[in-house]
């Protein structure tokens, strides 16, 4: 049986994360809604010249409710975020989307290429192949003609690249982090092998960010513990980044800085990382960071209340998807509710376990109304939702307890109806290359199946 290998490889990895991991647990979303102010209260929009009016704001939202159906995402929502973060919801940011690695990468290259004063790069993994050694030689190309180049890859992620790799760039004059290495003896302070940085952050000369799910590999991104080294024609693999500029930016930003700052990584040279910024767009933009060890799971209870407040529709993608009790309760409370709730999964994985495991909440979800769909022809690694045609994320956070609970992770949630628009049509696009779980089929798979599924989902908490 193919998954017996893996799955002995999954049971000694959980007996040393565990170890590690402690009891970490999700913060109860209910208590955190309940919580929040329900008055209407304006909501706290930052523009370039700071923070808005209550009248002001109170304009812009009072135009996005006359573009959709009513929603209380546009208040109660937002009511629970602002309850939450500190992390302000900022006007005036062109958003584009930007749909699979040949997109990103086009948009990334062209960026860096226009850097004048410093380019900041923070990625899950970077790998020693052509995608990478292109990216390898435009910094050190960048940092010879003069602009600063800083670079954070996470350790595991970085695990297959040769250590070579990054010790041309070092010798080249550019700044290298490695997030919470594996070695425990090149720890700089406890050793936090389960604590990994997740995120895909581009910023260039603090004016323009491009983030997402897309890593800097040939195959766009993978999980450094599963990939196999294939000569046949590589798999496709699906996902989506966007790219921002406006106020948003600095947001981005303030993350990079902060990460650098808890990594102890070099002092960084005097360069204008907090430009004067100008309005680009009109679209309402929040970065949310996480990190663990904070009270709030700041992705996670964004994502649950985004949720329960929606009134119409759900569109979710998401590579790896072992919902905890919360998330399985709140989607399938929405369905039953009468709200179009469709959530597009991998049906080709680099993770077999994974795939076993999200199949375990098929039928809970399929008995209430929730659509389900699986990816056919890509290997499906998106991270993203668009909901009551007005609210949208995209970002780096899986839903599974190792992105939700101990990942440095970060998403963009963007207010718009016209980018939301463009989010529903990628989603029609991808739902074309996908093939809809029928609940008369699917309850009746194989005896063994089932026993797989539910063996397997006993271990999620380290898949």
């Amino acid at each position: 049986m193919t998954f017996i290998k893996p799955l002995f490889l999954l049971l000694l990895s959980a007996s040393i994360l565990g170890i590690s991991s402690g009891c970490a647990a999700l913060p109860n979303v209910s208590e955190k809604i309940d919580a929040a102010p329900t008055a209407q209260e304006p909501q706290q929009i930052v523009s370039v010249k700071g923070l808005l009016s209550p009248k002001q704001s109170n304009a812009i939202m009072e135009r996005l409710k006359r573009s959709v159906a009513p929603t209380d995402i546009l208040e109660r929502h937002i009511a629970v975020v602002e309850s939450v973060t500190e992390s302000p919801l900022t006007k005036g940011n062109s958003v584009a989307l930007l749909a699979d690695g040949q997109a990103t990468y086009a948009a990334m290259f062209k960026a860096m290429q226009n850097a004048k004063d410093h380019i900041n790069l923070e990625t899950y993994i970077m790998e020693d192949d052509e995608v990478g050694r292109k990216f390898a030689d435009l910094l050190l190309q960048k940092h010879a003609e003069g602009v600063q180049v800083n670079l954070i890859y996470d350790s595991v992620g970085g695990m297959n690249t040769p250590a070579a790799f990054f010790q041309r760039l070092r010798d080249g004059g550019i700044q290298v982090v490695e997030f919470n290495p594996i070695n425990p003896l090149k720890a700089r302070e406890q050793w936090e092998l389960i604590h990994r940085d997740h995120r895909k952050i581009l910023i260039i000369d603090g004016k323009v960010a491009i983030m997402g799910g897309v890593n800097i590999s040939d195959v766009y991104s993978s999980r450094p513990f599963r990939r196999k080294q294939d000569k046949k024609a590589p798999i496709h693999w699906r996902d989506t980044d966007i790219q921002i500029e406006g106020p948003a930016v600095a947001e981005f930003q303030k993350l990079f800085l902060e990460t650098w700052l808890t990594q102890k990584g070099p002092k960084l040279s005097e360069r204008n990382y907090f430009p004067d910024l100008k309005e680009k767009g009109n679209a309402l933009v929040r970065v949310i960071g996480s990190t663990p060890g904070q009270t709030n799971r700041i992705p996670f209870i964004i994502y649950m209340s985004a949720i329960t407040f929606a009134a119409h529709s759900i569109y979710m993608t998401n590579a790896y998807f072992i919902p905890d009790d919360q998330i399985l309760k709140a989607l399938t409370d929405a369905a039953r509710r009468g709200v179009d709730v469709k959530i597009m999964l991998p049906g080709i994985t680099d993770s077999q376990l994974a795939l076993y495991a999200q199949s375990y909440y098929y039928s809970e979800l399929l008995k209430s109304g929730v659509k389900i769909y699986e990816h056919g022809t890509s290997l499906l690694h998106a991270k993203t939702a668009v909901i009551d045609k007005i609210w949208s994320t995209v970002g780096s956070t899986n839903m599974d307890h190792l992105s939700l609970l101990h990942n440095n992770e970060v998403n963009a949630v963007v207010l718009s109806r016209e980018f939301a628009v463009e989010m529903e049509k990628m989603f029609v696009r991808d739902l074309a290359d996908s093939r809809q779980i029928q609940w008369a089929e699917w309850e009746k798979r194989p005896l063994f199946q089932r026993i797989r599924t539910w063996f397997v989902h006993l271990f999620s908490r380290w898949l």
